[in-house]
């Protein structure tokens, strides 16, 4: 099984190797924040507004795009910054969204 044919399985969009990848931030209904990659940010919180995706989002949405970083040119480089932003503080996160934060 190929990458592609993983990630449709998953749910997840085809993308061409060479497509850049985004981390982004979304907030719920509740307020509650969640961080996610994707190469497609606008069309993914679609999705998870849809119901499909991540167990948080179908329980937490509908969401609200927040945040979308600048893009890379590679999966695990998005990957390691998504983990990253998902160790920090709620505090540390609004920062990010309002720009006061890199």
């Amino acid at each position: 099984m190929t990458l592609s044919e993983r990630s449709e399985s998953k749910g997840h969009a085809k993308y061409n190797a060479h497509m850049p990848w985004f981390v982004y931030i979304a907030r719920s209904r509740s307020g509650r924040l969640y961080v996610g990659m994707t190469t497609n940010p606008q069309s993914r919180v679609a999705r998870h507004n849809a119901g499909r995706g991540a167990r948080l989002a179908q329980i937490e949405g509908p969401f609200d795009l927040r945040y979308v970083s600048s893009p890379f040119d590679e999966r695990s480089d998005a990957r390691k910054r998504e983990m990253q932003i998902k160790a920090w503080t709620r505090a540390k996160k609004e920062k990010l969204i309002r720009g006061e934060w890199v």
